[in-house]
């Protein structure tokens, strides 16, 4: 990823168009507004009127009218993910909204505070727990009065770090957040991977089987089992049954691509300490996954029991995430897009988050069948890292191509494309990061000052 010449505007002396200075000054104030004007536009160009509007309404409905003001515990701005349920600053939601968000001229200061949320909580977190829980991020800094959710989520705060500096330049961003992060992946291998070979289960603090699958996608066939027990070697008479009994390829493979991202973080900052220790982490994982979870008959990477190494014998959205994490051999993503192009994938709208011919699958139900764009985009990174372009595109421009016709949505049926969930989602801003990415080959959009073809 390019550093954008544009992004020089913020601080060079340029003149912004009424209608960006207006927007600019909206989201400094951490306010929502409906942008009518179409002057945003003029930062992006494409071919397609139709991919225009598109990536107009993105920037409008799931990035900027997300954005809230200060509201206790939260002392900074924030992102809220849409619709009644979502009030409080998710870790997965927020990460793809920051990633564009940090494309806006001016918005550096709105990201670190946004950042400065989940630091501030991890303070709160500490005053309170023992050793072992100490560092930890929950799923969501709920609004007050909500109570405190003891669990944590998809860990990809240091992803979304990298994307944001790639975009944006920002070193203070990297002095603020580098050794935090650390510390909650610190906390992440010592809660989750609780047997200590390089796979990370799902858990919570307060004991309830729901609250641990929230840590992941919560309804996936392959935690049906799941069982909460209590710390396999720790014998303290003070903890609880916290302990998922299931090591599941999403979290894993997540925590794979967030340590990545520290990694090179930690390179670019010089802190070769940092990096080599991240590394260890990174080889320690990958080879126990290829090791643990690889199914050659199923061609994809399985979740298995935590204590016998069983492997669960259902593929489910998870277990195509090992692809965005560069988990697997050359010759085990060649198998993996093998088994994603065909029916049981490859559904009207692909990718479901269950194999269609799974017994429980069903078109429209949450996370056993139904189709969300920010896994979509991820696998199709994947997907594409590994040189299967077509195949990625194939998924990318039919995802577009969906959200053109139904709108954008949480996530879809895989059937019929009918949009299912909170309308303008904020995860559903990865229909432009697709693009931007250059995964379709159909429908396309540039920033401006990008040469075509980047």
């Amino acid at each position: 990823m390019k550093r954008r010449k544009f992004l020089k505007i913020a601080g060079g002396g340029i003149t912004l168009s009424p209608c960006l200075e207006q927007l600019l000054i909206a989201v400094g104030a951490g306010v929502s507004a409906d942008y009518r004007n179409p002057d945003i536009r003029s930062l992006f160009e494409s071919d397609s009127e139709e991919v225009l509007t598109l990536t107009e309404a993105v920037f409008r409905k799931c990035i900027l009218e997300k954005i809230m003001p200060p509201t206790p515990p939260l002392k900074n701005r924030w992102i809220v993910p849409g619709g009644s349920y979502y009030k409080g600053q998710w870790i997965w939601d927020t990460m793809f909204v920051v990633d564009l968000l940090s494309i806006l001229p001016g918005t550096g200061k709105l990201i670190r505070e946004i950042f400065q949320n989940y630091w501030d909580f991890q303070d709160r977190w500490n005053l309170k727990m023992p050793d072992y829980a100490q560092d930890m991020i929950t799923v969501a800094i709920k609004t007050e009065p909500q109570e405190v959710r003891q669990f944590s989520q998809i860990p990809i705060l240091a992803w979304g770090v990298e994307r944001v500096y790639h975009r944006n330049g920002d070193k203070q961003l990297l002095k603020e957040c580098l050794g935090r992060l650390e510390r909650f992946h610190d906390w992440y291998w010592r809660e989750r991977d609780v047997r200590d070979i390089g796979l990370v289960t799902v858990g919570s603090y307060s004991g309830k089987l729901q609250h641990a699958r929230w840590e992941t996608f919560d309804y996936e066939c392959n935690m049906d089992g799941l069982k909460l027990t209590a710390h396999p070697t720790r014998k303290d008479p003070n903890e609880g049954a916290w302990y998922g009994d299931i090591c599941v390829t999403g979290n894993t493979s997540y925590l794979i691509m967030g340590e990545r991202s520290l990694a090179r973080l930690a390179e670019i900052v010089g802190d070769k300490q940092m990096a080599a220790r991240r590394k260890l982490r990174i080889d320690k994982a990958v080879r126990a996954m290829r090791d643990y979870m690889w199914d050659e008959e199923a061609g994809t990477f399985l979740s298995v029991k935590r204590d016998t190494m069983e492997k669960i014998p259902v593929a489910t959205i998870g277990s195509w995430i090992p692809l965005t994490a560069g988990v697997p051999t050359e010759a085990m993503a060649g198998r993996m897009a093998e088994v994603l192009a065909s029916a049981a994938w490859m559904t009207p709208l692909p990718v479901p988050t269950v194999d269609r011919t799974h017994k429980l699958w069903k078109s429209g139900a949450f996370w056993r069948g139904d189709v969300w764009p920010p896994t979509n985009y991820q696998i199709a990174s994947g997907l594409s890292a590994y040189g299967h372009k077509n195949l990625a595109a194939d998924i990318t421009d039919k995802t577009i191509e969906n959200a053109m016709k139904n709108g954008i949505s949480e996530h879809y049926d895989s059937v019929s494309g009918k949009p299912l969930g909170v309308k303008d989602y904020c995860m559903s801003c990865t229909l432009v990061t697709m693009m931007l990415d250059g995964l379709t080959q159909k429908y396309k959009v540039r920033l401006r000052d990008e040469p075509r073809g980047q």
